[in-house]
């Protein structure tokens, strides 16, 4: 059985010692916020998702946060543990289980825990210089800590050798390199770009953020103008946005309510404005749609039944036919199935190209913002239906030529948001 191993035990800089039950939960290292959620919850998440069937956490205290803590483990299946102590381990880990753990106050990314750890036991560690500068402990002249280890739990019997003040994170570690458990390199990538930070102190915490949100809404191959806009909206504002608590849910609603104005727009012949408020709303999911995206990250929380990007896009669609229909076809101008005919195929074929393919243009069809300020192009112009009909009969050619030469191998992938 996988075992983790937490402490919540370290003061943040600057802030008092802890002493007991008095002391403020936010005085910890693992207490302190990054996006919204504890260092300790991010930490959480991580283990989880490496399979961890038991957790135990080293605090001073059974406080809010711990108990938190323990409801999202148990709701994922694990055993949730509070221990004071490294001889509180002694009864909790056996010689058949393996430890995880890491350290007060680490930010790493899920992925690349995985990537170190899973490939067997080992010390993570860095060079000296390195790892003095960033807050971890001396190993031995060359090597700090690198802030997580994977040991065999037959280990653990030697803390009864240990006082009961010693922090279990350390010893254990020490404990593992005596007994000839490998060491294994921190990769210099991880540290340079967010994904691997020990962090001391709330400035700390605030200065790793805006990496730490860049770093999860990038998506998986190339995007188009409003996947780009909006992400420099969530790398700007993503973080006032995750510390609100619902930031995520507050901006799809909105986008639901800029979704009715650009329908009551265009009713009442206001074509141009009802576009624009498409586009706006477009960009209210995509923003949405990554403050979720950032909000799972390391936090193991299953995304929603039904996808946002899935539905508003569905109504999106629905809208930029009606808003087409409305701003093109006169309404005592004749039958209106007849009149439906070319905006439903421009959109539907914008739909159906767009993710049927992994090329960059495949991505630029997905956007209906773009696709709802071609449509008001149209209106402006007055081009009439003929020019969406034409604009269908391009998408579907340029279709129809893709599928006759192929993508070449290597180039990039569609992005998508996962």
């Amino acid at each position: 059985m996988r075992v983790a191993l937490l402490s919540m035990i370290e003061p943040a800089a600057g802030a008092p010692a802890p002493q007991g039950e008095g002391v403020a939960a936010t005085t910890l290292r693992g207490a302190l916020n990054l996006g919204g959620v504890s260092l300790a919850r991010h930490q959480l998440g991580t283990v989880l998702a490496m399979g961890c069937e038991r957790v135990i956490c080293v605090a001073h205290a059974l406080d809010a946060e711990m108990l938190a803590l323990q409801q999202v483990a148990e709701h994922a299946g694990a055993r949730f543990h509070v221990i004071a102590g490294p001889r509180g381990l002694l009864g909790l880990v056996s010689a058949t289980d393996e430890i995880i753990a890491l350290a007060d106050g680490l930010s790493a990314d899920t992925a690349t825990v995985q990537d170190l750890l899973d490939a067997g036991p080992a010390v993570l560690v860095q060079p000296i210089e390195a790892g003095l500068a960033a807050g971890y402990e001396r190993i031995d002249i060359n090597h700090a800590a690198g802030g997580a280890w994977r040991i065999p739990g037959r280990l653990v019997e030697r803390l009864s050798e240990l006082p009961p003040d010693a922090d279990p994170f350390s010893a254990l570690m020490r404990i593992a390199l005596q007994a000839g458990i490998g060491q294994r390199m921190l990769p210099d990538s991880a540290v340079a770009d967010g994904r691997w930070t020990l962090v001391r102190s709330e400035a700390g915490a605030l200065a790793l953020e805006n990496a730490w949100i860049r770093l999860h809404v990038a998506i998986n191959g190339p995007g188009n103008p409003s996947v780009w806009l909006a992400q420099a909206v969530v790398r700007r504002f993503g973080g006032a946005l995750l510390h609100g608590g619902n930031g995520g849910r507050v901006v799809a609603a909105s986008g639901g309510v800029t979704l009715l104005l650009a329908a009551v727009a265009g009713w009442f012949g206001f074509a141009l404005a009802g576009f624009a408020l498409a586009v706006l709303a477009w960009l209210l999911l995509l923003v949405a749609v990554l403050l979720g995206k950032v909000s799972r990250a390391t936090l193991r929380l299953p995304p929603p039944r039904l996808a946002r990007a899935v539905l508003f896009g569905a109504v999106i669609d629905l809208l930029l036919i009606v808003l087409a229909l409305w701003a093109l076809h006169p309404r005592d101008g004749g039958p209106i199935p007849q009149a439906l005919f070319a905006p439903v195929m421009l959109v539907g074929l914008c739909r159906l190209v767009g993710s049927g393919g992994r090329g960059r243009w495949h991505a630029w069809l997905q956007d209906r913002g773009l696709l709802a300020i071609v449509l008001a192009g149209v209106v402006v112009l007055r081009l009439g239906m003929g020019a969406v009909g034409a604009l269908a009969l391009a998408v579907l050619t340029a279709a129809l030529v893709a599928q006759r030469w192929p993508r070449r191998p290597g180039s990039p992938a569609a992005g998508n948001f996962g």
